[in-house]
């Protein structure tokens, strides 16, 4: 995505990469757009079973793009956690409890996640936890406006976790400061299960200019995923989570 632009000597210039989006004001346009409607984002959906292809949202909303990998900026995430104190029948049934920040939950039981009993494994079939954990990304592709959201599965949250301490231990570098490579991995849980496993890695740094843009960027989104309200689409996946009753298979976040 490029665009022309005027500097402040008069002289036209090409902007390219994220610096295309130096005047974009998300808040303003999704607040304009969705008045009266409920905030959300496309999805990019991880498979089950472990298949190494994601769902990436295209033109025809029913017929998404297979992508064995892609690369975006990691704007903002943050943990989600759902509980259900009856199986999850599908439709518009909201969750007991939700907590959008992993520390606290808002419902029946409500209050500390770390205390809450819901949190421990042993409480759901397999040895899992009754209280699902997830962790949303909001990615924003080169040449796009408007990020996707993807929803990382609990046994793709080891792996993520590790990357972000990879980017910390180079410099002290955020997610959103660099391009990341998304693939997956076939692999199996300890009780031999197959499930698809989320991989990243860095594309290339971000220029100074780039980081400033999406610096404001990830401000906006930050903001914005206050108002994306629980996805009957991820409750859906995780009820078909294969875990592990094995707590080293997690890593807490």
């Amino acid at each position: 995505m490029s665009k022309k632009v005027t500097n402040e000597t008069g002289t036209d210039v090409i902007e390219s990469g994220f610096c295309a989006l130096t005047n974009i004001n998300l808040t303003k346009m999704i607040t304009e757009e969705f008045a009266g409607l409920d905030l959300t984002f496309d999805r990019i959906k991880i498979p089950s079973g472990g298949a190494t292809v994601f769902e990436v949202p295209g033109d025809d909303p029913d017929q998404p793009e297979a992508v064995r990998e892609f690369s975006a900026v990691i704007l903002y995430h943050h943990p989600l956690l759902v509980y259900y104190k009856d199986a999850y029948s599908g439709g518009n049934m909201p969750p007991d409890c939700s907590s959008f920040d992993g520390e606290t939950g808002e419902g029946d039981p409500g209050g500390a996640c770390a205390k809450c009993p819901l949190n421990e494994f042993g409480t759901a079939e397999n040895g899992g936890k009754a209280c699902k954990a997830r962790r949303r990304l909001y990615l924003l592709r080169e040449g796009e406006i408007f990020p996707f959201m993807l929803s990382l599965p609990t046994l793709s949250l080891k792996p993520f976790t590790r990357y972000l301490m990879r980017l910390f231990s180079k410099g002290g570098r955020d997610s959103n400061s660099v391009v990341t490579a998304f693939s997956l991995k076939a692999t199996k849980n300890k009780e031999g299960k197959p499930y698809s496993q989320a991989q990243f890695s860095v594309d290339r740094s971000l220029t100074a200019e780039e980081r400033a843009v999406i610096a404001g960027l990830s401000e906006q989104v930050r903001q914005l995923s206050r108002a994306v309200g629980v996805n009957h689409g991820e409750v859906s996946e995780m009820d078909a989570e294969v875990i592990s009753n094995a707590e080293d298979d997690i890593l807490p976040f």
